[in-house]
């Protein structure tokens, strides 16, 4: 799915997306309570930089739990966008936000980030250079030793535990109430619009990007977290 197709798909689905979703909510629960753990030793006065930050749900997370942080968020869908602005201000942490409706590298690359988020979006890269660029963009962005959570669908295909981990994947999202049509997309995207790759080819990619070997931090189904810092000695450029 080319680029300008997945922002007409997420400006469509926009305002029903956290709704289709909310059975999932214990999942999000559990990564967001060892994201916070990670990111405890940022500083008081953080800035975060949420990749892809669609309705805005770690965002507010993080709003909520680390009062002093400010946070920039970027996504090329502007409907997105406009629903992570409209949390921010009921949540009461508008002022602690900058929003950049576009792809991150449309986004001035200058060192200023502690911290960065990047939930669900490199997976939609089909091929590993796009997605190192991805990562790169990131580390570029972030001052050395910031520190990148990454979370995205990944596994080897080609082994059993593939097709064991896909059934049961699907299988919790129609328990959580994922909406037929919603999981109908999602097991053809797999097929074709996602890059699933295995665990350590991921964490091969956001290392050979500019950052400490990852480690990974989460998994639940096919979800999988993966954590690193950024190191001194990248190439700043494009």
């Amino acid at each position: 799915m080319h680029n300008e197709e997945l922002k007409a798909l997420f400006d469509q689905q926009a305002a029903g997306y956290d709704k289709q979703w909310a059975g999932m909510a214990s999942l999000r629960d559990a990564l967001y309570l060892l994201l916070d753990a990670l990111f405890a030793g940022l500083p008081e006065t953080a800035r975060i930089l949420c990749v892809g930050v669609g309705t805005g749900a770690e965002l507010a997370h993080l709003a909520e739990r680390f009062p002093g942080w400010y946070f920039t968020a970027v996504d090329p869908s502007g409907a997105m966008l406009d629903i992570c602005r409209q949390r921010a201000t009921q949540g009461g942490f508008l002022s602690r936000c900058s929003f950049h409706h576009g792809y991150l590298d449309t986004l001035p690359a200058e060192p200023s980030h502690d911290g960065a988020t990047c939930f669900l979006v490199s997976h939609f890269l089909l091929e590993p250079q796009a997605r190192i660029a991805l990562f790169h963009e990131i580390a570029r962005r972030l001052e050395v030793g910031g520190v990148l959570a990454n979370v995205d669908l990944a596994s080897d295909v080609q082994s059993p535990a593939y097709e064991v981990l896909l059934r049961s994947w699907m299988t919790l999202m129609s328990s959580a109430s994922v909406p037929p049509d919603v999981l109908e997309r999602a097991r053809a995207a797999y097929a074709s619009d996602v890059a699933i790759l295995p665990p350590q080819q991921v964490a091969d990619l956001i290392k050979e990007a500019g950052f400490e070997a990852p480690v990974q931090f989460f998994q639940a189904g096919l979800m999988h977290g993966w954590f690193g810092a950024r190191k001194a000695d990248i190439n700043l450029g494009k």
